[in-house]
């Protein structure tokens, strides 16, 4: 596998940290490979901008942070402005078509997706948008199985909320499936 240097970014609120911590778990604990999670925010703990990096690799990571990452997920225009310009030429931009245009030409493969919209539609709570996010991720790069990170949910979330949590996840991975038709 090769290294996977990750950036979410987003708004404080969305889950992009939350989304970043289950995904290096999911990698850890149920994978076997080697993970690190750090995150910074913006001056508001709500709204604020936030930034969560993760590390994915086979081989030992000596360094805990991304300087240029080979996927960037952005979930508001800000952060879209903000950390487009560091993503890895050929490297991955997914973002949500409702809060980001893409404004300026990366060198990097777009995917632009209305994961909020559909979460909206189909389960009508946003609190789980991040985890529809996680699931076009794992779609588009098969970095996770689906299974590791719903044991991570399964972990950490009220059984009351499992249901839910899975449904978006899985409304990730469809959304990917359908556009690739």
């Amino acid at each position: 596998m090769e290294r996977s240097r990750i950036v979410f970014s987003g708004s404080g609120g969305q889950g992009v940290i939350t989304a970043a911590i289950i995904l290096a778990k999911a990698a850890v604990l149920f994978e076997g490979k080697n993970a690190i999670q750090s995150q910074s925010y913006g001056a508001a703990a709500r709204g604020g901008a936030t930034r969560s990096d993760v590390l994915i690799s086979d081989t030992t990571i000596d360094f805990p942070k991304v300087i240029q990452p080979n996927i960037l997920i952005s979930l508001t225009q800000e952060s879209y402005n903000t950390f487009s310009g560091i993503i890895r030429p050929g490297g991955l931009l997914l973002v949500d078509s409702r809060y980001v245009n893409i404004a300026k030409k990366v060198d990097a493969k777009h995917v632009t997706l209305p994961m909020y919209d559909r979460v909206m539609e189909e389960i009508k709570k946003p609190i789980v948008f991040n985890i529809c996010m996680l699931g076009a991720l794992i779609g588009l790069t098969d970095l996770i199985k689906p299974e590791s990170i719903l044991k991570v949910l399964g972990t950490t979330i009220p059984k009351d909320f499992m249901n839910m949590n899975q449904k978006a996840l899985e409304l990730g991975v469809q959304l990917i499936k359908s556009a690739s038709h």
